[in-house]
Parts: structure tokens; sequence; C-alpha cells
């Protein structure tokens, strides 16, 4: 059975999240599960492995960023928009 979703609630921080940037993180972790699937296939299970630890530690860290800078820049528009 098929769940829907009938609602997605955004903050407005996340307003100014820089979408073509997570786009091309996520395009560098698909390449890397590639390589790390031909590693595997090789026999190299172990370094195959430490590919996808180091990889997917590495996009979490790289993707809060992004979502760090959208709401820095999401507190510099309100706070220019507010009167001194």
């Amino acid at each position: 059975m098929q769940k829907r979703v009938k609602s997605v609630r955004i903050p407005w921080e996340l307003e100014d999240l820089d979408l073509p940037g997570v786009i091309r993180e996520f395009e560098k972790y698909s390449r890397d599960l590639e390589s790390a699937s031909i590693l595997k296939s090789q026999g190299n299970a172990p370094a195959a492995e430490a590919l996808l630890k180091t990889r997917q530690a590495d996009l979490g860290r790289k993707i809060g960023h992004k979502i760090w800078e959208a709401r820095v820049r999401h507190a510099e528009k309100i706070r220019a928009q507010t009167p001194d």
C-alpha cells in the first residue's frame, strides 16, 4: 500500500538553501557509492566499507554546513528588513 504525504512543513530558514550545491554533494556521494561497489566486486571489501563510512560522514557534515549557511543568510535578511 502506498503512503501519501499530505503536507510537508519546511522552516522559513531553509528558503535560502543552496539546492544546486546539495544536489552536487549527492552526485559526488553517488559516484563514491559506485566506486565502493567496484572495490567490493574486486574483492576489496574493507576498502569499500571504509570509503562508504568516510563519505557518509563527509556528506552529513557538508549538508549540515549548507543548512547552517541558509539559516545565517535568512537571519541576515531578517536583520536587514528590521528597522533599527
